[in-house]
Order: C-alpha cells, then structure tokens, then sequence
C-alpha cells in the first residue's frame, strides 16, 4: 500500500472547517483534515485521500482501525446486551476481570472508562490504603510524581502537572503531591517521607515525548517503594499493551508494580476501557458503594477488552512491536547527518526532535501533506506511534516519508 499524496487543501470546498468547529469547544487545534474511515493502519479522509496512520490514537488503536476480530466481539454483545449497571452482574465481567488479572499477574481488576479515570482510582486506592494499611492519618496521605508528567486532565491530575497548557487557570490545586525530576532515584528517596502512601510515574513518558528513564530506573523504585513501605503505581495507559515490544513497558526491566493502570488500547481502539489491576491486599480496600462508575465493566467493553487481552495472551503482537521497532530505529538511525537533535525508540514508539528552527507541528503539517499522520509535542518534538498492525514496507514509508519532510 501507498499513501496518495495530499494537496494543500486536505478538505474539499464543500466542507467547511469553520461550520465543523461552529459549535464546538476550542480545547483543540487538530492539524486539517477531516477523516471519514479507517483500516488497519490507514485512514480516509472526506475527500477520499489516504494517510498512513502514525499516531493511533495515542495508542489507543494498537491493533489498528476496525481489527476484525474486535470489531466481531463488538458486534456479538451489541447484538445481546451492550450495557447494564453495577447493580447487576452480566455474563461478561467474570471472563474479562479474570483473564486480565491473569495477563498482569495480579488477583483483581476494576474497570472503568478512561484513563483519567483509572489513575484518580489508583490514587484513591492508595490513600485508602496509606490511611488503613500503613496507618497515615487520614487525609495526610502524599504521593511522589515525576516532573514531565502526563497522567489525565482531571483538576486533581493537573494539580500535579508541570504543563503550563494543562495546568494553568485550572486552580485552587489539590494537595498531597510532591514533584521530583524524571529517572533520579536520589531525588525520588528524599521525597519519601512517612506519610506517603505510592510513587505514581509513567514507565515512559509519552506526552513528554516519548521519554525513556536510564536503564535500573524502573528496578530503582520498585526497591525504593519496597524498603520504604508505599505502593508503585504504574501509568501504562500509553505505553502498555503490546506498544514497546512487551506487554507492559514495566518488563523491560522485569518490575512489576502494586498496581497497574491501564486504558486506551484496552478498549480495541472501538471504546473507552481502563482499569486498575492489583492483588487483594490493595485492592480490597474496596468496599461496596466506595468506589463506582455507571459505565465502568459494561458489558460491551468487557467483551471487547477480553478479546485485547486473549490477542496479547499469545505474545505476537508484542513480538511484532519489537520487531517492527527495531527496524523504526534503524531507518530513523540512518537519516542524514543534523535531521534530527535526537530520537528515542521502544517499541513501534518514537519521540523524535527535529534539528533546526522548525516547531514539530509545521514537520506534522508537512507530513500530512505527504500522507502520513502524527502530532507534534514541546516544541519541536513529534510522537510516532502507529498501530502494531503495520508492515514492515509501511514502516519503511514512514521513515522515508520523514526524511523528504525533513530534507526540504
């Protein structure tokens, strides 16, 4: 397959992009063009111009637009019993909970939408469990984050953020919170105090621009959160699921966290599906009525996240990350000379910075043009994350597509 090029206009006359945003909130500025449909890893627009899809939705769409054997799980429940409340079971939650608790090694699962929403319940476990575990007083629990982080947008969540965008005009923030930089263990220990209930990082972060800690970072906190006595909380909502070329990014360094947090790909790339997922001794601090969401472990979503768990049971799509990753790296490797001020790869994950006086979104609106989706983060930073259903002569044309960008 090949992208075919887009003109300078990526709509048609006839569809207006002021009429489109006349009624929406301006929270977003996407780069122009209006998309229609999607396969696997391409996408159409209104116009029927094809793009490479090299963002996936943040992720979300790790095994592609409409992968079949999701679209099939979806199609099923709809067709039987697509929503009831918690105050009921359904025949969908014990499969689901059971197998992803499973895949992570964990005892318990407990599912929500969005990933927002699955980091404020792990926060929400760890103060319950720092107050009626560890024995902090109640509401003096604190949580260790990492500077650079990207966790949801949330009032709570952006109290604790370093991204003025995110961040600012959004207070009075929520307390509890004490910052220290990204991969310093030093820095991490002095922030440790007696009343704090969990360190609360992104294995690698994603907003950030696909930042990757120094190697024993990972393995650095978990023994700090277990000589210390606090939980490890684990944001794998970006980077898990298959993405760095395991099934969590925690693996790389063999870690596992007390709780994971998951989202995004969870949901098949068809609807929001995040959970938590720890062993009985966090997660039971859980009473009925304690915690909840009308949504949470639908069973659409559960038949759907139990078909993304069964997919990644078998190791292939991990493989394939890694593999596909690796010949990522090697074509952004092989670029000329002063492209690029760097890159980062794991997986099919890069963050990527461009050289020179150009921001990542004229490079994002120059590959569009050129038939290739992706978005820019910090300046001039751009994230490629394409879905892990991609081949290896798309991943070529990727690359290839980068360096024309970049040459001109």
């Amino acid at each position: 397959m090949s992208a075919t090029t887009a003109t300078t206009s990526h709509v048609p006359s006839s569809y207006d992009l002021d009429e489109l945003y006349a009624h929406s909130a301006h929270n977003y500025k996407p780069l122009p063009v209006v998309l229609a449909d999607g396969e696997g890893a391409w996408v159409t627009d209104v116009a029927g111009r094809r793009y490479l899809d090299a963002l996936a939705g943040y992720s979300a769409l790790n095994f592609g637009h409409r992968h079949p054997r999701l679209i099939a799980a979806a199609h099923d429940q709809l067709d039987r019993l697509p929503l009831v409340s918690r105050a009921f079971d359904h025949d969908r939650f014990a499969e689901f909970t059971g197998e992803l608790a499973a895949l992570c090694c964990k005892d318990a699962v407990l599912a929500m939408n969005t990933g927002a929403e699955a980091v404020e319940t792990a926060m929400k476990a760890a103060r319950r469990w720092g107050h009626q575990v560890k024995g902090i007083p109640d509401g003096t629990a604190r949580i260790v984050v990492a500077e650079g982080n990207f966790h949801g947008r949330t009032t709570t969540i952006v109290s604790f953020s370093t991204d003025p965008d995110a961040r600012d005009g959004y207070g009075p923030y929520t307390p509890g919170f004490d910052l220290v930089p990204y991969g310093d263990l030093e820095a991490m220990a002095a922030a440790i105090g007696d009343d704090t209930c969990a360190v609360l990082i992104e294995p690698i972060q994603g907003e950030g621009g696909v930042i990757i800690p120094p190697e024993g970072y990972l393995r650095g906190v978990r023994q700090l959160c277990d000589e210390r006595g606090v939980l490890f909380l684990a944001d794998e909502i970006q980077s898990g699921l298959g993405r760095t070329g395991r099934t969590f990014a925690c693996d790389h360094e063999d870690v596992t966290p007390d709780i994971w947090i998951l989202g995004k790909a969870l949901g098949g790339g068809i609807l929001p599906l995040s959970a938590i997922v720890a062993d009985r001794d966090v997660m039971d601090v859980f009473t009925p009525g304690s915690h909840g969401s009308t949504f949470g472990g639908n069973p659409l979503a559960c038949a759907v996240g139990t078909e993304v768990v069964r997919m990644l049971a078998t190791g292939e799509w991990q493989d394939r990350a890694a593999r596909l990753g690796d010949r990522l790296a090697e074509g952004l490797a092989a670029l000329p000379a002063g492209a690029l001020s760097g890159f980062r790869v794991r997986g099919l994950w890069a963050g990527i910075d461009i050289a020179g006086d150009r921001t990542g979104r004229q490079v994002c609106e120059a590959l569009l043009a050129r038939g290739v989706l992706a978005k820019d983060t910090h300046g001039s930073t751009i994230r490629l994350a394409p879905s892990l259903v991609i081949t290896e002569e798309e991943v070529d044309l990727l690359v290839d597509t980068l360096a024309q960008v970049l040459a001109v």
